[in-house]
């Protein structure tokens, strides 16, 4: 309802805006977080976007208009009252109502490789032991949904499962919308000639595992099995998009990506627990500009299509959709017209799982350099997904070493329980 004068309007965007702002004596931020810890856990399914190279956060989530390092782009208003972001997502403005911003991630490690690990373990690399991705936790520690695989890879490898093994590893589909060769019999091979292959295959995996044991070995029969099962499933037409229709393709874009988001969509219609969309060419210490509009060309409208069809369908309530890189960029623009890597503050896009959209958590200072309020943790990011997903991220878990367990998320991390306030 409007009062005629914005003194009086006061959305939950303005009232997290205030961090001096009580009621009952206990600050408005505070109760949100209590409110979200209390909230039941309603996300079944992720769909992780993974931008690769150190996206900007200034030319994306973080726009600092009026400052030198603001850049070429401007900032546009969104359907969240109060929330601007660039002006390289003009149709996923549209969507931010559903969607929330942590703008003050704040990292350790501005080396790609290091940062990347630990955007996606939670952990410091350690030449001990190798952590698992988060998508690979979600895959051992939820229950399957269907024949598909609970944890799949689009368009570049997820990081690793780690000493959880091989049945929590991600399943590789190299190109959204094409056909895997491997889950189909050779031209010329019928269907009761492939399956006596395969059972003289596993026959013989069960021979060579008893005799040699060991680790391979049960790594490998474990594969074949899965690749068996997946290739007798009629669910393996959520790979498909030749029956999509031309309108839905061009929605969401003809390119990789697009199509990436749209099966993405598709797998988690089935029941797939984890889906990660992959991209690089986000390393721009060169001409990032017109890197950055090129990005947000093919980003767009997926990212808007794809929140706004689980939103229609209902499913956006049980699917957490996540878009993270490993830093973000450096406030100030190089002599090459580029940004180069910063870890010390960067942005998270967040919608669906239970998280209350339209709003931003935390923030970084004038320019963008550090967090000036709730600075997050990337482990933080892990036990948010966990919190969502009814995971219980304190858990230890059993390594490959004898007697050696690890918490699953560092133990430093909390979820960012404002989300679902």
């Amino acid at each position: 309802m409007s009062h005629g004068c914005m003194d009086y309007q006061m959305t939950r965007r303005r009232m997290l805006g205030v961090s001096s702002a009580t009621l009952l004596g206990m600050p408005i931020a505070q109760m949100l977080a209590r409110a979200g810890e209390t909230k039941k856990a309603t996300a079944k399914h992720v769909i992780l976007f993974w931008n690769g190279g150190g996206m900007s956060h200034i030319d994306t989530w973080d726009p600092k208009p009026g400052r030198p390092v603001a850049g070429e782009f401007e900032p546009i208003k969104t359907s969240a009252d109060g929330v601007q972001i660039s002006s390289i997502f003009p149709l996923l403005a549209k969507q931010m109502h559903h969607a929330a911003l942590i703008r003050s991630v704040q990292g350790t490690n501005a080396a790609h490789g290091r940062a990347s690990y630990q955007l996606q373990t939670s952990y410091d690399e350690n030449p001990l032991i190798l952590h698992p991705g988060i998508g690979s936790i979600v895959n051992h520690e939820l229950d399957r949904m269907g024949d598909l695989p609970s944890f799949i890879t689009i368009s570049g490898q997820a990081r690793r499962a780690g000493y959880l093994g091989q049945q929590s590893e991600a399943y590789f589909v190299a190109k959204p919308g094409d056909r895997d060769p491997y889950l189909a019999f050779p031209t010329g091979i019928t269907k009761t000639r492939g399956d006596k292959r395969l059972e003289i295959l596993a026959r013989y995996n069960q021979r060579t595992a008893r005799r040699l044991g060991g680790d391979e070995a049960t790594a490998v029969q474990t594969a074949n099995k899965e690749a068996v099962k997946l290739m007798r499933s009629p669910a393996l037409k959520a790979f498909e998009l030749d029956k999509e229709s031309p309108d839905t393709l061009a929605r969401y874009g003809d390119s990789d990506f697009g199509r990436g988001a749209l099966i993405a969509r598709k797998l988690v219609e089935t029941g797939v627990r984890f889906v990660q969309v992959n991209r690089g060419g986000f390393d721009t210490h060169n001409n990032n500009f017109p890197a950055m509009q090129n990005h947000g060309d093919i980003m767009d409208p997926a990212l808007a299509s794809l929140i706004e069809d689980l939103a229609a369908s209902g499913k956006l309530k049980e699917t957490m959709v996540i878009m993270l890189s490993e830093f973000g960029r450096t406030p100030r623009i190089n002599n090459n017209a580029g940004r180069d890597h910063w870890a010390r503050v960067f942005s998270c896009f967040m919608a669906g799982g239970g998280i209350q959209g339209g709003q931003v958590i935390g923030e970084s200072d004038k320019d963008a350099m550090d967090p000036a309020e709730r600075p997050v943790k990337p482990s933080d990011l892990h036990a948010t997904i966990c919190h969502a997903m009814g995971i219980d991220y304190s858990k230890k878990l059993q390594t490959k070493l004898p007697g050696v367990k690890l918490e699953m998320i560092f133990k430093e991390g909390k979820p960012v329980l404002e989300l679902f306030g």
